[in-house]
């Protein structure tokens, strides 16, 4: 499945944005976001929220462990939706909420498709199954019974 591609771009993108975003825009997107949503420690849980996004939305870029770099992503995303997105829901309805999630919804289901097929054709996990296959194949090649054509009159051969 080549197309897993798009996803990691989507998904990738949005999260090394968000968490460079992070730290250029600390009041606004940073810790003074986190102190105003009630997050403990803005101070340090901003800045490693950040650190944690861009380190792993670079690897779902790359596709590099990419089932492993979704799982803090999730938690990232969930805790968001409790803290920001939830509290609309209470407050203005159902309709409200929705809109402000539709990119953390995505998030997640991109993430949840991320953790299930991994990262794809076009990716180094894939590159690192293949060669891992191939040596593999190559030393079962080496460990198996060497036999040659009936009659074969070098030494070790078939006949001897």
């Amino acid at each position: 499945m080549r197309a897993v591609i798009l996803i990691r771009i989507l998904v990738g993108w949005v999260f090394v944005s968000e968490g460079i975003q992070k730290f250029l825009f600390p009041d606004a997107l940073g810790a003074g976001r986190f102190s105003k949503i009630g997050i403990p420690l803005p101070q340090f849980s901003a800045p490693l929220v950040g650190f944690v996004e861009i380190i792993c939305g670079v690897l779902i870029l790359l596709g590099l462990f990419t089932r492993f770099a979704a799982i803090p992503l999730l938690a990232v995303i969930g805790t968001a939706i409790a803290t920001t997105k939830v509290p609309i829901l209470i407050h203005q309805g159902v309709w409200p909420m929705l809109h402000e999630a539709r990119v953390d919804f995505s998030m997640v289901l991109g993430l949840i498709f991320l953790l299930i097929v991994g990262g794809g054709a076009a990716s180094i996990d894939d590159g690192r199954r293949r060669v891992r296959e191939y040596r593999a194949q190559k030393r079962a090649e080496a460990a198996a019974p060497k036999h040659t054509i009936a009659g074969d009159p070098k030494p070790g051969g078939w006949l001897s």
